[in-house]
């Protein structure tokens, strides 16, 4: 039975025009059209939904005729996009769930019997908003309420339809901050076997929105707690009970799961954070100076290599896994007030345009040791101010700031295309660092002169 306060809740919501007139174009050819799914769920929760889900009566191949726009994005479970004045609006044939229909067939009659087949009650109600009717066969609002992501009948059943289902319940759990209904929890452990099978690109895309939620260490928490995260990101358990030293107040695990609910929600700020420290497990070695500490010598190199290997596992894009690399890579920074310009400036040609994410990985890498916090954040703050005065002088940090190019490498050292000009330009890019002064034409010509 439908709450008529919530009802009156979306009566008050003012549809794209474009999404009414896909809804109007369906009812008027005699078909059910439904806004289903996290449109529903956001409205319910005072959000203006980012997509829009409507399930239908109308078989694929009819809704091809309806509209100019269609694209067959996902026709194996009964869904295309309809694309009309700049809105996508994904439209499902009512089906008895991603199994079935995955296997061509599962289409059902009713939107009712649509619901009943769908992961969770908070994603398993139906609004039209052509006439009004809202449905909640399931007790989706109680569980908004109740701050609670319950499976829609048997958890089991959902599960086994779609495997992938269980870590769907932590990533709603992660970005609303809800609980897991009792059933629900554990009935997930009994799936983390045909889990494995879940190509890695699902997984990948789950684990995205697990780490740019409000709440990306519950998220994980859930996962661990629950085997999955022993699937598709074993490494990081090896950091469990880790012990580090006196800068650290938590084993490794529990440092990086802090750090990362500190990390700004950015998918590769939070990526690397939580790959930063991924292989401290491999490089820990007892302190010579401190009994009963670690060191973690060469952590930050091998781990960025680590890092992007696990990126591309994942199916996260070569660009993410580079950037991630690099950031793991230089996280481990120690700086101090006798740097000089030049090394600062060293830093910035090392990481580009990724300075500001170098900066947020570190500030979140500080705020998870939980010791020594306001110090090791001055310090950043310190070498932030620096860099950032550097920077508005406009140094020479890239080959292309270089006042030559390679054609002059080429012209004044008589050689052609080769190796050794890049190699070069990197010398003659590595003399400006020290000096910003020798970015002139006539200094680094005669610089290139002295070679011959």
């Amino acid at each position: 039975m439908a709450d008529p306060r919530e009802r009156e809740k979306l009566l008050r919501f003012a549809p794209p025009g474009p999404l009414l007139g896909i809804l109007r174009t369906l009812r008027e050819r005699g078909h059910e059209a439904w806004l289903v799914g996290g449109a529903v769920r956001d409205l319910l929760r005072g959000e203006t939904p980012a997509e829009y889900d409507v399930a239908t009566s109308a078989r694929p191949e009819e809704v091809a005729t309806l509209f100019e726009r269609v694209v067959e994005t996902g026709l194996a479970h009964g869904t295309v996009t309809v694309v009309e004045e700049g809105l996508a609006c994904e439209l499902t044939t009512y089906r008895a769930g991603r199994a079935y229909a995955a296997e061509g067939g599962g289409f059902v009659s009713t939107i009712e019997e649509d619901l009943a087949m769908r992961d969770f009650t908070v994603n398993a109600m139906a609004f039209d908003p052509l006439d009004g009717r809202f449905l909640d066969p399931h007790g989706g609002v109680a569980d908004l309420e109740a701050k609670c992501i319950r499976a829609v009948g048997d958890a089991a059943a959902r599960f086994e339809e779609d495997p992938l289902r269980p870590m769907r319940a932590a990533r709603f759990a992660a970005r609303f901050g809800f609980r897991i209904e009792r059933a629900t929890r554990r009935a997930m452990p009994r799936f983390v076997e045909r889990f494995r099978g879940v190509a890695a690109e699902r997984i990948g895309a789950e684990l995205e929105k697990i780490l740019v939620s409000p709440h990306p260490r519950y998220g994980i928490e859930i996962l661990r707690r629950t085997g999955y995260l022993s699937v598709f990101l074993p490494e990081l358990l090896e950091g469990l009970g880790l012990r580090q030293n006196r800068w650290h107040r938590y084993d490794v695990y529990h440092h990086v799961l802090r750090a990362l609910d500190a990390a700004a929600p950015d998918l590769v700020v939070r990526l690397a954070v939580l790959l930063h420290d991924i292989d401290k497990p491999r490089t820990v070695a007892p302190s010579a100076k401190r009994p009963g500490e670690n060191t973690f010598y060469g952590h930050e190199v091998s781990g960025a290599a680590r890092a992007k290997e696990i990126c591309r596992r994942l199916r996260f894009s070569g660009r993410i896994a580079e950037e991630v690399g690099l950031l793991v890579r230089e996280h481990q920074f120690a700086y101090t007030e006798e740097w000089k310009d030049a090394a600062v400036r060293r830093m910035l040609a090392r990481v580009g345009p990724s300075f500001e994410r170098l900066l947020q990985v570190r500030r979140a890498d500080i705020l998870g040791h939980g010791r020594n916090v306001e110090e090791g954040l001055e310090n950043l703050r310190a070498l932030e101010n620096r860099a950032r005065a550097l920077m508005a002088e406009k140094p020479a940090l890239q080959i292309r700031d270089l006042a030559v190019d390679g054609r002059d490498v080429m012209r004044v050292l008589g050689i052609g295309p080769s190796p050794e000009v890049g190699r070069v330009l990197k010398e003659l890019l590595d003399a400006v660092l020290e000096d910003p002064r020798r970015n002139q034409r006539e200094t680094l010509l005669e610089r290139l002169a002295e070679r011959r």
